[in-house]
C-alpha cells in the first residue's frame, strides 16, 4: 500500500455508503461521480411527478416539521444561519442548513453571502414564492389561533405571546 499524502486526502460521507477517500489526481472521476450523484439528489427532492392538484405539489415543497417555522420567522427579516438555529427550538444545524437548502431550491428562501471577515451569511425571503407563501402561513396561524381558542387553551396563547 502506498503512503498517501495527508494534504490530498479528502473525507467524504455518503449517505448510502461508507465512508470513501479521495486522493489527490487519482481519484478526481469517483469524487467527480459523486458530485454529480449528489447534485441529482439534491434536486430530485421529495416532489412528485405526478399530481392531481398544484396544491399537492405546493403542500410537498413546505411539509415537514421544520419548513414551515423558517419561513414564519424569516418573515421577520433577514437572518443569520446562528440566529435561526437559537430562535427555533429543538432544530439541529444539520436539519436546519437541510431546509434551508431545499427552500432555497423551490425558491422560497436566497443566501445573501458577504465579503470579509469574518464570514457572514444571510437567509432572507425571496421577494416572489417567498413572500407569497407568507401569506399562506398566516392565514394558517390564524386559524391555529382559532382553533385554540375554540379549545379553551387561551392560557398557551398568552404564554406565546399572541393575544
Amino acid at each position: 500500500m502506498r503512503k498517501l499524502n495527508r494534504n490530498c486526502i479528502y473525507r467524504i460521507k455518503l449517505k448510502f455508503h461508507n465512508i470513501m477517500w479521495v486522493t489527490g489526481c487519482r481519484k478526481v472521476s469517483r469524487f467527480y461521480t459523486y458530485m454529480k450523484a449528489k447534485e441529482r439528489y439534491a434536486t430530485n427532492m421529495k416532489v412528485r411527478e405526478e399530481f392531481t392538484c398544484p396544491l399537492e405539489l405546493v403542500h410537498d415543497m413546505i411539509k415537514g416539521k421544520w419548513k414551515s417555522i423558517i419561513l414564519w420567522r424569516l418573515r421577520l427579516g433577514p437572518t443569520s444561519l446562528a440566529k435561526l438555529e437559537r430562535d427555533i427550538d429543538g432544530i439541529t444545524q444539520k436539519m436546519l442548513l437541510e431546509q434551508l437548502h431545499e427552500l432555497m431550491e423551490y425558491g422560497f428562501v436566497e443566501k445573501k453571502t458577504f465579503q470579509g471577515y469574518p464570514l457572514r451569511v444571510e437567509y432572507s425571503l425571496t421577494k416572489g414564492m417567498g413572500e407569497e407563501i407568507l401569506e399562506a402561513l398566516k392565514i394558517m396561524q390564524h386559524i391555529g389561533i382559532d382553533y385554540l381558542l375554540a379549545q379553551g387553551k387561551e392560557d398557551i396563547l398568552r404564554e406565546k405571546g399572541l393575544i
